[in-house]
């Protein structure tokens, strides 16, 4: 079978899948044989369904394409080696007198064949980008800020004087502008803003004239679309205030005179309005149920809306709709973590991405007319966001570097802060997804060319698994009885589910054939292990059996973060992304549905842990950035907040021992810059 190719996406319209050979060999134009000889033995990109109809097939039209544009290259490059010499042969010598007109007749058609070659030469590496050139490569980088702290989610005014960024310069994080050149810093809210932060949104922006910053809020903890607005506050100062009330993003043309924005109902309905926001407004578009559609984008012309489509955080690309509606094109295929899209001129897209290892975000760029990405940066840098001035001339970007480290702290009665924390000391220095085995805890950490597994008992770290290019996803799991370890792997181009001992030995894979989404589970008898996969575009939960059998469709409706309770009774899991919340649900052991008392939690670090005896739940609560470890009784429903740590102790991870007095949080300090790029002039 096709391996998919690095990048597949999964979260596909249906007008983008092939459903059958002959589908695939009407879209290539070629007979059933041929493609399947193609996918054979040329690895083009087919997939084959896990359950009900076991020998049909599937692509994507967008794979199709990119494999034949590197098949129609590597022929062009093998037949451009054995190409025939364009030297003809000396003819023998003549008399003087046709000298000339001998010549004439070989120069003619030398002369043409050489122009034929020549601008068949330029079509070809036109045609592949041979001259394409980075936008940045001459650009001159300056650092906008020189203070601590956080700053991220930067913008630039349209006449790219000034620049707008959050920052908890003085505690709390606040909207805070400079002039470019001033060395002046000014904070706009002063607390007086609730929730700002959303990484999966443009938070921030200026009004056209740039005389306000707009910015986005939510109000704490909130569960409701109304609780989402986009709010103003005067460049210069003065009082914040609502400025488009149930809206989750927007942008204007770059004239000012059309507004596009998504509100934040389900699948982010996406409207276009002359303006301003009216009652009358058109609805151009909504994303299938449980994806999102972020960072709307005019394109210079207005021909076009850009904006980011996909399952968050990490199957996402970057699509384009007319303002009249219609169909979406799918520009990008990197099926990542895509955001800040931003259009430089009518062809040049910049964004953020990241790339195929999990390494990044990292600033990217293409033609959208050739839409081959070029990634811009290289080395270990990270990048939040992305802005421009409206001439394309000047960007803004927010560059970060963040310290993962790993926390013990003991749960009792009273409420814990971050004085009852306490660093453990890795081997590795960082590390980050911790689980609580019996007398050792486990952790996964990063190096030059990839991530490893690491165990910790007796004071003794030691490295369990490694792999060349392998990116972990998810958080290892340990088997009930603490004898094993199962994990997802991300991992040239393909996801590996794996099973070792709990000492590192005898790792093998037990799936290769899903497209794996977050972390494992393992069943309470140990025979089978839970986990998300993509299942034709929506994730689903599938058993999958140690011993190596086919895995199974589990849970049929949208269904990521799976906890089994200690006695195999009870499974709960997330449900989809609704705005900036999700509910998390339950079924039996027999997949049946299991009324569960009503939990929406906030989007960004989510983990669900059982106590032991199954009744209460731990899990994260609070601001998408911040949160804090909770408990809830299933059965009453009564909760208590076991944890309250300041706005810079950010939990992203935690385990809890199996007795339940002890937790291991992993904590990420960021520490950032906002830089700016002046780029020549062409």
């Amino acid at each position: 079978m096709g391996e998919p190719s690095p990048g597949a996406p999964s979260e596909r319209p249906p007008e983008d899948r092939l459903d059958s050979w002959k589908e695939i060999a009407a879209y290539l134009e070629r007979d059933v044989t041929t493609v399947q000889r193609w996918e054979k033995r040329e690895g083009m990109p087919v997939h084959r369904h896990l359950h009900d109809k076991m020998g049909s097939v599937y692509a994507f039209r967008a794979d199709l394409d990119a494999w034949a544009r590197s098949r129609n290259l590597r022929a062009a490059q093998e037949n451009g080696n054995d190409a025939p010499s364009l030297n003809p042969p000396v003819p023998p010598p003549r008399p003087a007198i046709s000298a000339t007109r001998t010549s004439w007749r070989f120069v003619v058609p030398m002369a043409a064949a050489g122009v034929a070659l020549a601008i068949g030469a330029g079509l070809w590496f036109q045609g592949t980008e041979y001259f394409w050139r980075s936008p940045i490569a001459d650009a001159r980088y300056q650092t906008i800020t020189d203070f601590e702290g956080v700053e991220q989610a930067a913008a630039m005014s349209r006449d790219g004087h000034f620049v707008a960024f959050l920052s908890d310069r003085d505690g709390q994080m606040d909207v805070w502008v400079t002039q470019i050149g001033s060395g002046q810093f000014h904070n706009l809210t002063r607390g007086s803003a609730p929730e700002l932060v959303n990484p999966s949104v443009r938070t921030l922006g200026f009004s056209p004239d740039g005389t306000f910053v707009t910015f986005w809020v939510r109000k704490q903890d909130g569960s409701k679309g109304g609780d989402i607005n986009i709010w103003s506050v005067p460049t210069l100062g003065g009082q914040p205030k609502t400025f488009l009330e149930g809206v989750a993003e927007f942008d204007w043309s770059r004239d000012g005179s059309r507004l596009t924005y998504h509100t934040p109902g389900p699948g982010d309905p996406l409207f276009v309005s002359d303006g301003s926001r009216r009652s009358g407004d058109v609805s151009i578009f909504t994303a299938p149920a449980g994806l999102h559609s972020h960072f709307p984008s005019w394109a210079p012309d207005k021909t076009f809306i850009y904006f980011v489509q996909g399952s968050l955080p990490d199957k996402l690309d970057i699509w384009r709709i007319r303002p009249t509606g219609g169909t979406p094109e799918r520009i990008t295929s990197h099926n990542g973590n895509v955001t800040y899209p931003v259009l430089l001129d009518q062809r040049t897209l910049m964004y953020l991405a990241s790339d195929s290892d999990g390494s990044g975000p990292c600033l990217y760029s293409m033609n959208v007319e050739r839409r081959i990405p070029h990634r811009l940066t290289s080395g270990p840098e990270r990048y939040t966001s992305l802005a421009a001035s409206a001439d394309g001339r000047r960007l803004v970007v927010t560059a970060t570097s963040p310290k993962r480290t790993l926390w013990r702290l003991h749960i009792a009665d009273a409420l814990a802060g971050a004085s009852a924390a306490s660093p453990i000391s890795l081997t590795t220095g960082t590390g980050f997804s911790p689980r609580l085995g019996p007398n050792y805890l486990l952790y996964v950490s990063s190096t030059g060319n990839g991530e490893s597994i690491w165990k910790l008992g007796n004071g003794a770290g030691t490295e369990l698994w490694s792999g060349q290019g392998a990116r972990v996803f998810g958080g290892p799991a340990i088997s009930p009885d603490g004898r094993r370890i199962a994990f997802s792997v991300r991992q040239r181009a393909q996801m590996l589910l794996y099973v070792m001992q709990a000492d590192g030995t005898n790792a093998r894979i037990v799936s290769d054939s899903l497209e794996l989404q977050g972390a494992p589970a393992w069943a309470p008898d140990g025979k089978s292990i839970t986990s998300a996969a993509d299942d034709h575009g929506v994730p689903h939960l599938f058993r999958v059996p140690v011993d190596g059998g086919t895995p199974a469709l589990f849970v049929q409706e949208y269904s990521v973060d799976p906890a089994w309770a200690p006695d195999g009774r009870l499974l709960i899991y997330s449900g989809p992304d609704i705005g900036t919340t999700f509910s998390v649900k339950a079924v039996t052991a027999d997949a049946a549905a299991h009324p569960l008392l009503a939990l929406t939690l906030t989007r960004g670090a989510r983990h669900l842990v059982f106590q032991p005896g199954g009744r209460t739940l731990v899990f994260l609560r609070g601001e998408i950035q911040h949160k804090n470890l909770w408990l809830i009784d299933l059965e009453t429903g009564a909760e208590r907040q076991l944890t309250n740590l300041p706005p810079d102790f950010d939990i992203r991870d935690f385990d809890i021992s199996a007795d339940g007095h002890e937790v291991v949080l992993e904590r990420v300090q960021e520490r950032s810059d906002v830089v700016l790029l002046d780029l020549p002039r062409p």
